[in-house]
């Protein structure tokens, strides 16, 4: 008997011995997280999605290993935007438009011409006013917005026999737009017919002709290679879109004050990057779709902002004018 004791001690004290020799990290690196997007790996908003998550685990010495699930493997927008809740996702990139479904000010950005350009949006994204919008996300969900992504221009793309050059071209045009309720102001002040479609599946609308256009920046025409089944693109600039970095509140209330300091520097590296490899895209791709033969339409964009404000005004659509103007008023 004291034998097998000594045995049964020694191989407890050996126990105690090999987790200290791991350290922490053996431990730490148990927690496994779900990043989720809709978007493809060849796209920025991928590669830097994964880049984060590598970040975090280097910067919190292996505690948090991130899988990133790109292209709708984990539901198309309002799947992702729903599992922050159920569970499902830990951490997401999604449009406001699909966050706005819980808080709608937070959409005021898809608001048509309501930015100037690209640099307007990025300002706007360490603005008071932001701030403000994604305190009222958070309060109102308990998820947690740490950073804003540069998305692109949103231009519309036409089948061959449906060109858009003037306002007047929009109208009856059946144009696939997001199923989030801030893009429908854009094509309804203009006449447009509508169709909600998810992202998933809008390159077979194009091609069979379920709708006649759609609209997205230059890069997603690209990465859905979208110009293979749409002749026409119009250089509208209608909506200058972005993504959030959006962390559930589950995760963010189990996350130490070091750590939410780690998440947030961290995510906003990311979509600094992403922005600015986005914004250099855009700069080549008008030439590159002309060489693909795609017919580039530069559009009189005064014409159409004030055709689409003719018709409609932010508080049409549950946003406060006062975001809008604070909004408009950065320079």
């Amino acid at each position: 008997m004291p034998s097998r004791r000594i045995a049964i001690q020694t191989l407890a004290a050996c126990a105690v011995i090999a987790a200290a020799a791991a350290g922490p990290a053996a431990a730490q690196a148990q927690t496994k997280l779900k990043w989720a997007h809709v978007y493809e790996t060849s796209e920025p908003f991928h590669k830097y999605s994964v880049w984060a998550g590598e970040e975090i685990k280097k910067r919190t010495n292996g505690k948090y290993e991130i899988t990133v699930f790109p292209a709708s493997t984990l539901g198309k927008e309002a799947d992702i935007n729903q599992g922050l809740t159920l569970g499902t996702v830990d951490i997401v990139l999604t449009g406001a438009s699909f966050a706005g479904r819980s808080y709608t000010p937070l959409a005021i950005t898809y608001f048509p011409f309501i930015f100037r350009d690209a640099e307007h949006q990025l300002k706007f994204a360490t603005s008071d006013v932001f701030k403000e919008l994604a305190k009222g996300y958070d309060e109102k969900t308990g998820n947690h917005i740490t950073a804003l992504n540069y998305y692109g221009a949103r231009h519309v793309t036409s089948s061959a026999n449906r060109p858009v050059a003037k306002p007047e071209d929009m109208k009856g045009l059946k144009i696939r737009v997001p199923d989030a309720p801030a893009y429908l102001a854009f094509p309804r002040a203009l006449g447009a017919n509508a169709t909600p479609i998810a992202f998933a599946e809008v390159y077979l609308a194009l091609q069979n002709g379920t709708v006649d256009a759609q609209e997205n920046p230059l890069p997603t025409i690209e990465a859905k290679k979208f110009y293979e089944v749409q002749k026409n693109i119009s250089l509208t600039g209608h909506i200058v879109d972005s993504l959030l970095t959006i962390v559930s509140g589950n995760l963010w209330s189990r996350l130490s004050a070091d750590e939410k300091k780690i998440f947030t520097e961290v995510m906003q590296e990311a979509a600094e990057k992403t922005g600015r490899e986005i914004i250099a895209s855009e700069a080549r791709l008008v030439e590159e779709f002309k060489k693909r033969g795609n017919n580039v339409i530069t559009v009189d964009k005064n014409a159409f902002r004030e055709a689409v404000l003719k018709n409609t005004k932010p508080t049409d659509h549950g946003y406060r004018q006062q975001d809008y103007d604070r909004i408009i008023a950065i320079k």
